[in-house]
């Protein structure tokens, strides 16, 4: 059961960014992914901070090695940015709708296999991410699952805008990326047969689970919302991060059961 749990989770994150994409215009996508923005870097730092990092702790493995996987965790997915795989997956998210306008044809080009290459390996890492998460418990994988599937919408989407600018068709662009989505999958069906048998390391894949969510919202997401903007915009970024951080503390704290 759990297995199918996380087939299904890992698959729903990837169809439910191509419908979206599939059934909006570009214009609207890239209004859209601003907003979706602003409240992923609420559930994602909500989750991490509130669910998965104490679900790790209150394990009974010890802190300092638990802090170990933290930092090593943080800088794995720093040297992955730094390779420009996993920024390909992430950077694009709030200003998708610029490089519709401002793509140079060559660049948009190369970069269209760069990006689906990194949304690959992403989606892979998120896969195995959630495999971890329900292996420990079965309501904090739903939690965790959550927030890979919040911030998993605005990166497609973004990476859906950026294929189109690549030169792809729009069913083309929907194809490839509704593939992509399919890492996700492979990543969770890989990461229950290779951490199931091995319960003492569920605290620590759940750190690293929370690296990742705190390194994409610290390095990715809060930076795209520090620009300057009218008060409203400003206003609106502040309610949907809010809401975000919300909806994890009201909605979700309960499910913990601690």
């Amino acid at each position: 059961m759990t297995l199918a749990y996380i087939v299904l989770i890992t698959l729903a994150g990837g169809v439910l960014s191509v419908l979206i994409a599939a059934g909006l215009t570009v214009a609207v996508l890239g209004r859209l992914v601003r907003h979706l923005v602003s409240l992923s870097a609420g559930l994602l730092l909500g989750v991490a901070l509130l669910h998965v990092l104490p679900e790790a702790f209150e394990s009974g493995a010890g802190a300092h090695g638990l802090f170990l996987a933290l930092l090593g965790g943080l800088m794995f997915f720093f040297l992955l940015e730094k390779a420009e795989l996993y920024r390909h997956g992430h950077h694009h998210e709030g200003d998708g709708h610029h490089h519709h306008h401002d793509f140079d044809q060559q660049q948009a080009g190369r970069g269209g296999w760069a990006v689906l290459v990194g949304d690959g390996i992403h989606n892979f890492c998120d896969g195995i991410i959630i495999a971890g998460a329900f292996l420990a418990d079965v309501q904090l994988g739903l939690v965790t699952a959550l927030a890979v599937i919040a911030h998993e919408i605005p990166q497609e989407v973004g990476d859906y805008i950026v294929l189109l600018n690549a030169g792809f068709s729009r069913s083309r662009a929907l194809l490839f990326n509704g593939l992509s989505g399919l890492a996700a999958v492979a990543g969770g069906v890989l990461g229950y047969f290779v951490v199931g048998p091995w319960q003492a390391l569920f605290p620590y894949v759940l750190v690293i689970a929370s690296s990742s969510f705190v390194y994409i919202a610290v390095a990715d997401l809060l930076p795209q919302l520090q620009r300057r903007l009218p008060l409203r915009e400003t206003l609106a970024q502040l309610g949907w991060l809010v809401a975000g951080l919300g909806f994890v503390f009201f909605a979700l704290e309960p499910l913990r059961g601690h």
